[in-house]
């Protein structure tokens, strides 16, 4: 338990919290549903039903790994996505993050996500505290995010941060290894 959430990793018995929260925030990003880090990304036709359908067959296969934030009402208010970069090969600016690249990272962290009404209470910490305690279980090695720089940036009004702001990781030893483009970094850190 982290800030008084609670985390459960998201499965077939955790699946219907899930999909409330997706569909109470219009599919993620209009669709999303926490697909574009996932091998077959978005395909070639995107539709919030076919990213749907994806995302419950790799629930189902056991083939997603992703923590779940729960508030003290029981509902699910968020959540943190990570897996081994075969599982979350597909990530923004992958040119960039190609070129220079140390060894590959045991794990990556992809999105976080924080519903609309919980957003600034410590919800996406919840997440990402969940994720690295899974990670740790799991055998634990070289951890990696992609987070935006908020320091010394204007505001960016309406953003989501999709894969977090800096400071957030900072928060839980990751440093910077190398820019990936104007605002992104790759944050490293071992865990």
């Amino acid at each position: 338990m982290s800030d008084g959430y609670r985390t459960r990793p998201l499965s077939p018995e955790t699946w219907d919290d899930f999909s409330a929260l997706v569909e109470a925030n219009n599919g993620v990003w209009g669709g999303c549903w926490c697909m574009g880090f996932h091998v077959e990304g978005f395909g070639t036709d995107p539709t919030p039903e076919r990213n749907r359908a994806a995302k419950r067959a790799h629930v189902d296969r056991g083939t997603v790994h992703q923590i779940l934030v729960y508030d003290t009402d029981g509902s699910c208010v968020g959540w943190c996505q990570y897996g081994s970069p075969t599982e979350l090969p597909n990530i923004k600016n992958a040119a960039r993050y190609a070129a220079g690249a140390p060894d590959p990272p045991t794990w990556r962290i992809g999105c976080i996500f924080t519903g609309g009404r919980h957003r600034g209470r410590g919800v996406a910490r919840a997440a990402v505290a969940g994720a690295l305690d899974a990670i740790r279980a799991a055998g634990g090695g070289v951890v990696e995010a992609y987070p935006e720089q908020t320091v010394d940036r204007t505001p960016q009004r309406g953003a989501y941060l999709h894969t977090g702001p800096e400071e957030l990781y900072e928060q839980f030893g990751f440093v910077r290894d190398r820019r990936i483009a104007k605002w992104r970094w790759v944050m490293r850190a071992e865990v």
